[in-house]
């Protein structure tokens, strides 16, 4: 769809080329003395029929670092061609990424949420600083999603969110396995229970191409939410990565930038108290990572709108639990897609009243009506033509209550986050293991010191104290590697990936380096998680935790100078998304 005339139309004066009054990239390209400009620009291949176009920047996080990544130049090369066939002016920039999966169980992946608020400041800087008219963010491995949506977000620029797609999954044994399988592999074969022949094998066969993590883990979480949201089209967030309908929604995505533009719609537009909520009700109804509810409050934050993390649990107590997908079932995206993808589970929802329907979306259109459209006119099955064993009624879940829970207790005052991927009526009581550090617990785990009962509290993660709140793949799946998903709890003020399954309690707010309950415990103290009741506690007096207290001192930071230092400095709490970032107040 072209563009209206007045984004395009050219005059007599070749310094002033018909651009609407406003478009930012006016700033940049008309008047005489942006002459100098035009030149630069010439440079680059762009003409007069460019210059009189919308500007709009595509933010491409495009690498050799991960899988998820990798092919993102292709999915992007789409998306600019829908942009040049609507009368755009496409320009690419590059922003960074960092792999989760390789950086896990390392001291690298401090880097990662870190990545979140840089990819959200970099696209910010550019798109303020090249004058840019519209935006397509383009998105690949977790932290890509909530940084390209924070920073469409904070420029409030028409702009469309593009993911890049997921993986498909490899073969092992007869069966489906996913990178949670390879991680659990770890965990079975240092207790004997896999030999190395066989997590060899496994190594060499789970990941078979370019794509995100694809189970629902934190990729595929965030993608879901774009859709809810309304950041993103409907049915944009299944397409596998390496398929022609990827990059045909790319093409689309280039397309629509335009039409933001023509319309003047922005992310302030669309984003209500509304579409939070349907984004929590989504994430929740398909078992979705809890990496969304740091995610959702950072967006939050950023588009002023009032969400606190006690939204989610209210949320997930009356949203069933609606797909069975990793890490908790057996399914991945692919197969959520071969069946209509996230709207077969929007439309649900929004039938059983647990959904918004007039929530807008970025195609103008409301959450209903784009239904209507994927219906009518894209061929979204209907409703009692869909079969699959993986998908259930509201009136009949698989289970009456969503998966995220808000735990809170005199170990967790401002709250902490489980995702349920098992028996939703887990209670646990047992003594505490103490971990200053992820890799001191790992080592625990793999010398088979761990027994059942165990409470492992892994402390100092949190988003200062990491700083960064390192995700504990490694640890989590070696807890479960070792037989133990049922038998044993893990506390942490740093985060899980959405790969994690068991109880596994993380976001423990305030976190151990501001000196939060979780900094004051000690070898042996009595926890109890019990998830029914949405209490974390430790079996201690408040005479008895404030005399601990009394005598805990501060730590030092964990780095003295570099980005870290900066990012220990600036991170706020994990109750509040973990976000560096004030947020604005809008009109």
């Amino acid at each position: 769809m072209a563009a209206g005339p007045d984004l395009r139309a050219m005059t007599d004066d070749p310094f002033e080329r018909g651009k609407s009054e406003r478009l930012p990239s006016r700033d940049v390209t008309e008047g005489a003395d942006r002459a100098p400009h035009r030149a630069m620009f010439r440079a680059m291949g762009f003409d007069d029929e460019d210059l009189a176009s919308p500007m709009v920047g595509v933010a491409n996080p495009a690498a050799d670092i991960t899988p998820c990544n990798v092919h993102l130049d292709d999915v992007a090369a789409s998306a600019i061609e829908g942009i040049d066939e609507a009368g755009g002016m496409p320009i690419e920039f590059g922003t960074i990424t960092i792999s989760d999966a390789i950086s896990m169980g390392t001291e690298g992946m401090k880097a990662s949420l870190i990545s979140r608020e840089v990819i959200a400041d970099s696209v910010e800087l550019v798109a303020f600083g090249e004058r840019m008219d519209a935006l397509v963010t383009v998105a690949g491995c977790d932290k890509n999603l909530p940084g390209m949506m924070m920073a469409a977000i904070r420029t409030d620029l028409p702009s469309v969110f593009l993911y890049g797609g997921s993986i498909m999954p490899g073969e092992h044994d007869g069966r489906d396995v996913t990178i949670v399988q390879v991680f659990e592999g770890v965990g079975a074969y240092g207790t004997g229970e896999m030999d190395a022949d066989e997590l060899d094998e496994l190594e060499r066969n789970a990941c078979p191409g370019a794509g995100s993590c694809g189970g629902m883990f934190t990729a595929n979480t965030m993608a879901a939410i774009s859709e809810a949201l309304g950041l993103a089209p409907l049915g944009s967030a299944s397409p596998p990565a390496e398929d022609h309908e990827r990059y045909a929604v790319a093409r689309r995505a280039g397309e629509l930038a335009l039409e933001c533009v023509e319309s003047d719609r922005r992310p302030s537009e669309i984003l209500s108290r509304e579409s939070f909520e349907n984004a929590i009700a989504l994430q929740t109804a398909i078992g979705g990572s809890t990496n969304g509810v740091l995610h959702l409050l950072a967006l939050a934050r950023e588009a002023d709108v009032d969400l606190e993390i006690d939204d989610f649990d209210e949320i997930s107590r009356r949203t069933p639990k609606i797909a069975d997908l990793q890490p908790g079932g057996a399914r991945v995206m692919n197969d959520l897609h071969e069946v209509g993808g996230v709207p077969v589970v929007i439309r649900r929802l929004l039938e059983a009243d647990r959904f918004h329907a007039d929530a807008r979306t970025v195609t103008g259109r409301t959450i209903a009506e784009e239904l209507r459209v994927l219906e009518d006119e894209h061929g979204l099955p209907a409703d009692e033509d869909i079969d699959a064993d993986f998908l259930y009624p509201v009136t009949g879940p698989k289970e009456p209550e969503g998966a995220i829970k808000i735990l809170s207790g005199n170990l967790a005052p401002d709250g902490a986050v489980l995702k349920a991927t098992g028996e939703d009526l887990f209670h646990h009581e047992g003594p505490a293991r103490i971990f200053e550090h992820e890799e001191d617990a790992m080592a625990y785990v793999q010398e088979g010191e761990i027994s059942s009962g165990d409470v492992i509290v892994i402390r100092n993660e949190g988003p200062r104290g990491g700083p960064g709140m390192r995700e504990m793949l490694g640890v989590t799946a070696a807890v479960v590697g070792a037989g133990h998903e049922d038998d044993v709890a893990l506390i942490t003020d740093g985060r899980f990936s959405g790969a994690t399954r068991g109880p596994m309690i993380g976001h423990v707010a305030p976190e151990a380096f501001v000196g939060g309950p979780i900094a004051l415990l000690e070898d042996g103290d009595e926890i109890t998680v019990d998830v029914p009741e949405r209490r974390l506690e430790v079996g201690l007096s408040e005479d008895e935790l404030d005399a601990r207290r009394e005598a805990w001192e501060a730590p030092e930071p964990a780095y003295a100078g570099g980005v870290l230092a900066k990012y220990c400095r600036d991170f706020g709490p994990a109750d509040d998304g973990a976000v560096t970032n004030p947020g604005l107040k809008r009109e």
